[in-house]
């Protein structure tokens, strides 16, 4: 590629891989080069720039979407702020028999201004991402009812990472309406906070709390951040183009391709499918908090090793840990917390006590949840379905916790054995991966006829060579696989028992260090399908 065509918008669009030879040959190098001989001073502005540099060389003329977002929200917040600052001023001077009806006039006012706020982003994003599936659904029932009225199905162009943008802008404002932040009038330093490169495309979804003043009080790069960076970008690698982009084929050919496959054999294509997305998506957060930590910056993480999950609940509270986070505090607790909710938690407790009387109103709150958490992943009856399955999992592991607590202390079995937790863990994963099967699955009929055939045709006699072949994939891409699973496995036990492999590596000899780092260097190089020609396949969560 022509150093040229980079200084076209939108030309760039081999970038949205943070594994592709252009980010990490040439991009992210010029960034930490930028970066370094700009003056202390200006290194906030050159990170913005760069930002908005890379978003522009992803999306293109499209980049207006963040820009809108980022003064849309500077805005609102500055003017939630001034009702507040006026709002205490007045009740200052004010009888004290005068403020409560004062202050409902300004709560009033600021609850106008922020619901414009989330209905002006929250619906941008509905018509650009859910309106052809709106209209495709009217349609088809207009002929199921014999009208021949047929609506045009309308098609946007969104950039890149648009989901992932809007939920965080909402976090900010909604956080400066409940008083949690100040709103910041430095509209540089929100758009930083909004567009920081590495975390755009992918997340993690970030609070203002929690990273504005990081990217905005800049510091010089250190050693240890730099080469502590670079080992988690290389351990993403291993996890993102050694497992699953080797994987691809096998998984594109169970649920791409119109075969009859046997039940075991779309059960494997299950399991690798929820191996291939955990290892591209966590792998992808992987290289997004090494990049952020280069430049001396601490972003939440992502992952907490979601498949040692003993119940759906945790495995939730573990994987894509933002946006469950982001759900939980902005769906989840102002259902439950409403009027009318907290009415119902308080009669439903007297008659069914304290465990089960809160689970009406909570149950209800995690119907939106779940209803939403599907909506956002995709525009597809497969999604919503995805969402529902785990609503009925987690809430029927709810009702059961007493039952379950109870018949355990009477069978004297204790929790805490390992066996018991391995079969929990066991447990787990299988309703995991079900779900990922109509997750993956292309349309929820599909994922229907894929389940039937898994659980009424389970056999493996035709899983062999000859299967492989036809797909072009051997024995040894499950080999390499199997082997990369266990360094990872290992890898992740010892974060369980909390132990930092980098930090304890940190304290060994220079050269063990250095050797264990080209080691893994040398395994994703031989290993990896990494070469000359190569197009790393674009990370799976960007197209939500």
């Amino acid at each position: 590629m022509q150093l040229s065509s980079l200084l076209l918008a939108g030309q760039g669009k081999s970038l949205t891989s943070l594994f592709s030879l252009l980010y990490l040959l040439l991009f992210l190098p010029a960034c930490i080069i930028g970066y370094t001989v700009t003056p202390k001073k200006w290194k906030r502005y050159f990170l913005l720039l760069a930002s908005y540099g890379f978003f522009w060389l992803i999306s293109g003329e499209l980049v207006i979407y963040l820009i809108l977002s980022t003064f849309s929200v500077h805005y609102f917040g500055i003017w939630i702020d001034r009702i507040s600052q006026k709002m205490k001023a007045q009740l200052s001077e004010l009888p004290k028999e005068q403020r409560k009806e004062a202050k409902a006039g300004f709560v009033k006012k600021q609850r106008a201004v922020i619901t414009l706020a989330v209905v002006l982003h929250i619906g941008l994003l509905l018509v650009l991402k859910y309106s052809p599936f709106f209209t495709t659904n009217v349609n088809l029932l207009l002929s199921k009812l014999g009208l021949s009225v047929k609506l045009t199905v309308p098609s946007y162009l969104m950039p890149i990472g648009i989901s992932f943008f809007t939920l965080q802008a909402v976090s900010y404002i909604v956080d400066v309406y409940r008083g949690v932040i100040k709103a910041d009038d430095n509209i540089f330093r929100l758009a930083l906070f909004m567009s920081f490169f590495p975390q755009i495309i992918e997340g993690p979804i970030c609070r203002y709390s929690e990273t504005a003043e990081q990217l905005w009080n800049v510091k010089p790069i250190e050693y240890k951040n730099l080469t502590f960076g670079i080992q988690r970008i290389l351990y993403g690698m291993l996890k993102k183009i050694v497992i699953a982009d080797r994987l691809t084929l096998f998984v594109n050919a169970v649920f791409d391709v119109k075969n009859d496959y046997e039940g075991g054999v779309i059960a494997i294509g299950a399991v690798c499918y929820t191996v291939q997305l955990y290892m591209d998506f966590s792998g992808s957060m992987d290289a997004v908090m090494g990049t952020a930590q280069i430049f001396g910056i601490t972003m939440p993480e992502n992952f907490q090793r979601p498949f040692f999950s003993k119940t759906i609940s945790e495995f939730w509270k573990r994987w894509h840990i933002s946006l469950g986070a982001w759900f939980r505090d902005y769906i989840f607790y102002p259902v439950t917390s409403a009027k009318k909710m907290k009415k119902l938690t308080s009669s439903a407790r007297k008659k069914l006590g304290n465990h089960y009387g809160p689970l009406i109103a909570g149950s209800i709150a995690l119907f939106c949840v779940w209803f939403c958490n599907g909506l956002w992943h995709g525009s597809a009856w497969s999604f919503i379905f995805f969402g529902m399955y785990h609503f009925v999992l987690i809430l029927i592991g709810n009702m059961l916790e007493p039952p379950v607590q109870a018949i355990n202390k009477k069978l004297h079995i204790d929790p805490k054995w390992f066996v018991y937790r391995l079969l929990q863990i066991l447990r787990t994963g299988v309703l995991v991966v079900i779900g990922e099967l109509f997750f993956r699955a292309r349309g929820l009929k599909a994922g229907m006829d894929l389940f039937t055939r898994m659980v009424t045709n389970f056999s493996f006699s035709t899983f062999d060579d000859k299967l492989l072949k036809s797909i072009v994939v051997d024995r040894y891409d499950f080999i390499i696989v199997g082997i990369t699973l266990l360094i990872i496995l290992t890898v992740s036990i010892l974060n369980e028992k909390g132990i930092c492999i980098r930090e304890s590596l940190a304290k060994k000899n220079i050269v063990l260090r250095w050797v264990l780092l080209y080691a893994l260097l040398l395994y994703i190089i031989i290993f990896g399908a990494y070469g000359l020609g190569y197009r790393p396949i674009d990370p799976m969560y960007a197209q939500y």
